[in-house]
């Protein structure tokens, strides 16, 4: 069994993690290198490394990152989300799908997993699934709805009858996003 993380192990991923917060992945990366015994922390040496992969835009360097900190946190769902984020962008979409799904089951009110999904879905063609969670995700936080508009990932679903009708409700209601109603088949 590892050892505990040292203290200058721990302040040097705490540096890391400081670097990769003001958007130098460069130095970042300097002070995981210095990490003596990365065996200690697995998860957040890893988890630290893809996502500095993934500021970098090295998407499949950083799944690789992530694949061992998940390995070692299944359960993480920052993790998840980053993973979701790389297969999205290395043309995996079914495994970003899965990624969020499992997020999801973790975190079931958290309204950003739900936004994050239901783009997913709508690229992936399930229109159905994607108003289902545009719906919760709506229902939980109504800020989403003004991102929607600029939203790429909703434009194979923009021209849909139940999708403008869904983002018709939360214009008009106020209360959309506290009601528990049901607009025919999806959730809002």
């Amino acid at each position: 069994m590892p050892s505990a993380l040292s203290i200058r192990d721990r302040r040097l991923l705490e540096a890391a993690e400081g670097y990769l917060t003001l958007g130098l992945p460069e130095n970042a990366l300097e002070s995981l290198n210095c990490v003596r015994a990365p065996q200690t922390a697995l998860f957040e040496f890893h988890y630290l490394k893809g996502q500095i992969r993934r500021e970098q835009l090295r998407h499949y360097d950083a799944l690789e990152e992530f694949d061992i900190a998940f390995s070692n946190n299944p359960d993480d769902v920052s993790l998840l989300m980053a993973m979701a984020w790389c297969y999205k962008r290395t043309n995996q979409l079914p495994r970003a799908i899965t990624s969020m799904e499992m997020a999801q089951r973790i975190a079931p009110h958290d309204a950003l997993i739900q936004y994050n999904l239901s783009c997913y879905l709508s690229l992936a063609g399930n229109t159905h699934d994607c108003l289902r969670w545009l719906g919760r995700a709506l229902r939980l936080d109504r800020d989403f709805r003004s991102l929607i508009d600029a939203e790429t990932d909703f434009d194979p679903v923009r021209d849909d009858k139940d999708f403008r009708r869904l983002l018709k409700m939360f214009d008009e209601d106020p209360q959309a996003s506290s009601d528990t109603k049901r607009s025919g088949k999806y959730d809002i």
